[in-house]
């Protein structure tokens, strides 16, 4: 068995500062094709607008963790370079097929290797969290985001027609196309809960390890943004159903529909909120 001298990580950073200055440029220069890429995705397809928060949200959180990596000993592991090894290959093979998300989800890879290679378990544990958070930033594949939206326009349509029904509105469904007496309403991806879904989620990861103190509850408050997200985006669809009906399309475009994307949402946020508080009070 090899002995390391017990050094803590701020500073062997301090110590290497100069090789982790050109490791961080020879990274970038590595990733240089694929993060822009993925920033103007996060600019020009609002699925994707909250990737700007999430590398804020992973810094905070190894702001939180600073105390315990000043204590962190740093014994490397070769089972990082494996994970390296892992990275670079997921990397160059995803850049010969053109396949973005592997791409770019193999520089958290390559992160978390040599976190682990260069520094050891204990201050991999430290900052794992930050580093898994990251993976909220990468868009996901539109085969996946297909997969999950379409059943989903279903979903709230179906549910959707029947509450509009029970009120008494005359109304009809084909698919995700719900038809008023006077006009025709689409559920599209916007309304489907896909794009609340992904930016709650994020959300709720985060909101879930600022307020919980225990992994059960962390999980209840987490897994809550899928029905949050669901339920608040048929709500959307329920009321542009009804301000159809009685006032005509109109009522239910232009300001409206824009407005009604951020109130939905602020809808799902206060339900997380409070659904974190109800959780942070169970068997205190």
């Amino acid at each position: 068995m090899e002995a390391y001298d017990k050094v803590n990580f701020l500073d062997t950073v301090k110590t290497y500062k100069f090789q982790l200055i050109i490791t961080a440029l020879l990274l970038a220069g590595l990733y240089y094709p694929v993060i822009p890429s993925m920033i103007m995705d996060w600019y020009e397809d609002p699925n994707y607008s909250h990737g700007f928060i999430v590398p804020i949200i992973a810094g905070y959180f190894l702001y939180q963790r600073m105390s315990d990596l000043k204590k962190a000993l740093v014994i490397p592991s070769n089972k990082g370079l494996l994970i390296i090894v892992a990275g670079l290959l997921l990397l160059t093979i995803a850049y010969v097929g053109t396949e973005y998300f592997t791409m770019r989800a193999s520089l958290i890879v390559l992160l978390a290797g040599m976190v682990l290679y260069f520094s050891g378990k204990e201050v991999f544990k430290v900052v794992a969290l930050p580093l898994g958070y990251l993976f909220f930033m990468v868009p996901l594949p539109y085969i996946i985001y297909d997969s999950i939206a379409f059943p989903l326009k279903l979903f709230v349509a179906k549910y959707s027609v029947l509450f509009l029904r029970g009120i008494g509105i005359s109304v009809w469904r084909e698919g995700n196309i719900i038809m008023l007496s006077n006009t025709i309403l689409e559920v599209a991806d916007a309304c489907s809960g896909i794009r609340s879904l992904m930016s709650l989620l994020a959300l709720s990861v985060a909101f879930a390890f600022l307020s919980q103190n225990t992994t059960l509850k962390r999980v209840i408050v987490i897994f809550s943004a899928i029905p949050i997200a669901i339920f608040a985006n048929s709500l959307r669809v329920i009321v542009t159903g009804i301000l159809a009906q009685y006032w005509g399309s109109r009522a239910a475009e232009g300001f409206f529909h824009e407005f009604a994307g951020l109130a939905v949402f602020g809808v799902a946020v206060a339900m997380l909120i409070l659904t974190g508080a109800i959780v942070k009070r169970i068997g205190k």
